[in-house]
């Protein structure tokens, strides 16, 4: 478990932008267990081979679990991603083939993607009493200081 960092924290970093993808699923019908448990397995294979690539363009990530599961992750562009999501040899396109062809139509399992990108002057983020989490924990956290102790403040964009 991480340790608590007492007091506020928040985000500052040389990127210019950073691409933020949710992705998730939903058990419709939980005795079809054949359907989701693939779905359910697929995702940890995909994590591992984008952690063991450098260059994968993986800054960090965070998933819950539940009926409905959700992973939020943190990637250095949207080219990085799209290139992981179609490259034929990476664990995303055969599992991508298999849903299709065998649950997607039964209906007993969702899945959804959302894809923002954000400028950094776009965004803030805070953290209080946590451990290094969300976007702090993929590019990294400072204590809250001058110049940064209100939203608008960390929001370059507010005026």
């Amino acid at each position: 478990m991480q340790p608590i960092i007492d007091g506020r924290t928040t985000v500052e970093s040389d990127r210019d932008t950073v691409t933020v993808f949710l992705i998730g699923m939903r058990i419709n019908n939980p005795l079809a267990v054949r359907s989701w448990l693939p779905a359910v397995r697929a995702m940890p294979r995909m994590l591992s081979h984008l952690e063991q690539d450098p260059t994968s363009g993986l800054l960090g990530y965070h998933s819950w679990l539940g009926r409905t599961t959700m992973l939020v992750s943190y990637w250095r562009n949207a080219e990085d991603l799209t290139r992981f999501a179609s490259d034929p040899d990476a664990p995303h396109a055969p599992a991508w083939r298999a849903f299709n062809r065998s649950v997607a139509a039964t209906g007993h399992v969702g899945v959804w993607h959302e894809t923002y990108t954000a400028t950094a002057q776009d965004s803030e983020a805070i953290y209080v009493n946590m451990p290094t989490f969300g976007l702090a924990g993929a590019i990294g956290g400072i204590p809250v200081g001058t110049g940064s102790h209100t939203w608008k403040q960390r929001m370059k964009s507010a005026k």
